[in-house]
């Protein structure tokens, strides 16, 4: 397929980033209290800050994050609903650690399931969603490792739905990086990851009323917290993925491997409040923003409208100067049919003349083949256009 090139005029003042896009900040009194630590722009991944950052550590329940994720993509295709009546199993009833106590045979709501991983952390509940979601904890986490794959969460490997202890449950800050920024994606989960205060009523007879408090203190005392999950155990140690958003810039901050629970908030807003100071996102298009035009070649309509599939931003250092241009890539011509949402193009962002963010281009509409009146009209038309 032929394409076409098509570059913006000056769309606004910014830096050339640092080498590769990849910054980071290199002065050694700037160090992070944790045994490996990250900070990342949410909407573009660019990488901020990181310290040891592909070391493989235990996580503890910071791995809910997949857990929670695969929840979320669950719903969305329909395979399970926030409504439906869960069953809790003798396995899920019996899970150590941080629970809400759950009973054998009790039902909980998946809604409710979500809300006490997201503030109590509970274990069990995390357990009665895997095994409500793909039969049995064992698939569930065999789910999670092929996600972890998509995602090029190459420093991973999930043996549990919990983050309880094995000694081949692992991952690095950076992969939690990854699969936060991807849960992040769902707007539903803030919901639940911003409550502070909450109480669910568990047992067969929803007797007892569990109060549940957010064990992510972020979200109550710092400006902006709207994430997302902690874990601690004696061999993980205290570990945080925290996300904060600030007009269009949202951060993610990661922290693994702190000596107390304190350290690991003090150390999450260190990275946050570095990264609020020093750098702006700019927005260069939204979701569904329509791009260009395309001719349609024996179609219902003449033309397509293309539109951005996903957000465009830029992350830029403060007060800082340069020049970033926009790419389109269309084909000239396109065949009837289209679906709505295909792939047809692609959107380059350039700073100085370096690609730092592509954004597919896909179709607004359906568009059918012309059906043979459709077609005597455009001949019609043609004929007498070239009079």
């Amino acid at each position: 397929m032929k394409f076409y090139k098509k570059v913006a005029v000056l769309l606004l003042i910014i830096p050339l980033f640092f080498s590769a896009f990849n910054i980071s900040y290199g002065d050694e009194n700037f160090d992070i209290k944790a045994k490996s630590s990250i900070l990342i722009d949410y909407h573009t991944g660019e990488i901020i800050y990181e310290k040891n950052a592909h070391e493989k550590l235990p996580p503890a329940s910071v791995t809910k994050i997949m857990t929670l994720l695969l929840t979320m993509e669950a719903i969305d295709k329909g395979k399970i609903g926030l409504k439906d009546e869960v069953i809790i199993s003798t396995n899920a009833s019996k899970m150590g650690g941080s629970q809400i106590y759950l009973e054998e045979g009790e039902s909980q709501t998946v809604e409710d399931l979500i809300k006490a991983i997201c503030l109590r952390s509970a274990n069990d509940a995390s357990v009665a969603l895997a095994e409500y979601i793909a039969g049995s904890e064992e698939l569930f986490v065999k789910a999670m490792n092929e996600r972890s794959k998509e995602l090029k969460m190459n420093d991973t490997n999930f043996e549990n739905s919990t983050g309880l202890p094995h000694e081949s449950h692992y991952t690095s800050a950076y992969d939690i990086a990854l699969m936060s920024k991807e849960l992040m994606k769902h707007a539903k989960i803030q919901e639940w990851l911003t409550i502070y205060m909450s109480d669910m009523k568990v047992g067969k007879k929803k007797d007892i009323v569990q109060s549940l408090v957010n064990t992510n203190r972020l979200i109550k005392d710092y400006q902006g917290a709207n994430g997302i999950k902690t874990g601690s155990t004696s061999d993980a140690k205290y570990c945080l993925s925290a996300s904060a958003k600030r007009g269009n810039l949202q951060l993610i901050a990661v922290i693994m491997g702190s000596e107390t629970s304190k350290v690991r908030f003090e150390e999450s807003k260190k990275l946050l409040d570095y990264g609020f100071a020093n750098y702006d996102s700019v927005v260069i298009g939204k979701k569904g923003d329509i791009i260009g035009k395309v001719p349609i070649n024996k179609g219902d309509k003449t033309h397509l409208e293309v539109v951005l599939k996903d957000d465009s931003y830029i992350l830029i250092p403060k007060g800082s100067s340069g020049k970033a241009e926009k790419e389109i890539i269309l084909p000239e011509v396109l065949n009837a049919p289209i679906e709505k949402g295909k792939e047809v193009g692609e959107l380059i962002l350039k700073i100085d003349g370096k690609s730092v963010d592509r954004v597919k281009l896909i179709a607004k509409e359906t568009v059918d083949k012309a059906g043979f009146v459709n077609m005597f009209k455009k001949v019609v038309k043609g004929l007498l256009t070239n009079k």
